[in-house]
C-alpha cells in the first residue's frame, strides 16, 4: 500500500514549499528513486523546473518536463496526467489528490503554514487516513 508522507513547513509562501520539493526530490533521487512532481498548471510546472537547476548552489538535479521526457529521465514534472514509468515517489504540489496517487510506492505532500495551503492539505490528510493509507508527519524548518 501507498506510504503518504506530509511535510509541514513552519514558514509561509509558495517558495518554502518548492524548495522542500527540489530538495525531496534530490534526495529520492540520489537513492535511486524515480520521482514525479505534480504541479498545479503547466506555468507551475516551468516555475518547478528552472527552480531545480537552481534551487542551491552546484546541485545538479536531472529533471524534464512530462510533456516532452528524455528517456530514462529519473524526475519528471508534469500537472495533468500520470507518469507511465514513474512509480516510486509522488511529490504533490497540487490543492487536491491525483486520481492517481495509489500508483506510486511513496506519497509526498508539502504543507506550509498559508491558510488556504493549510485547509486544503487538512483535506488531503483526511482523504488519505479515511482510506486507510499509512500517514506520517514529519514538521521542517521552512
Amino acid at each position: 500500500m501507498t506510504r503518504v508522507d506530509f511535510y509541514i513547513v513552519d514558514s509561509t509562501g509558495a517558495a518554502a514549499r518548492e524548495r522542500l520539493a527540489c530538495r525531496l526530490a534530490e534526495k529520492a533521487w540520489r537513492l535511486a528513486h524515480r520521482i514525479y512532481i505534480h504541479g498545479r498548471d503547466p506555468r507551475h510546472v516551468e516555475s518547478l523546473d528552472q527552480l531545480l537547476w537552481t534551487f542551491r548552489d552546484g546541485s545538479f538535479v536531472p529533471h524534464e518536463p512530462l510533456a516532452d521526457p528524455v528517456p530514462d529521465c529519473p524526475i519528471l514534472i508534469g500537472h495533468d496526467e500520470a507518469p507511465e514509468s514513474h512509480t516510486g515517489v509522488l511529490i504533490n504540489l497540487s490543492e487536491t489528490v491525483p486520481t492517481f496517487f495509489s500508483r506510486f510506492e511513496r506519497v509526498v505532500e508539502i504543507v506550509n503554514q498559508d491558510e488556504p495551503i493549510r485547509q486544503a492539505g487538512r483535506e488531503r490528510f483526511k482523504y488519505y487516513r479515511d482510506r486507510g493509507y499509512d500517514l506520517h508527519t514529519h514538521n521542517v524548518s521552512g
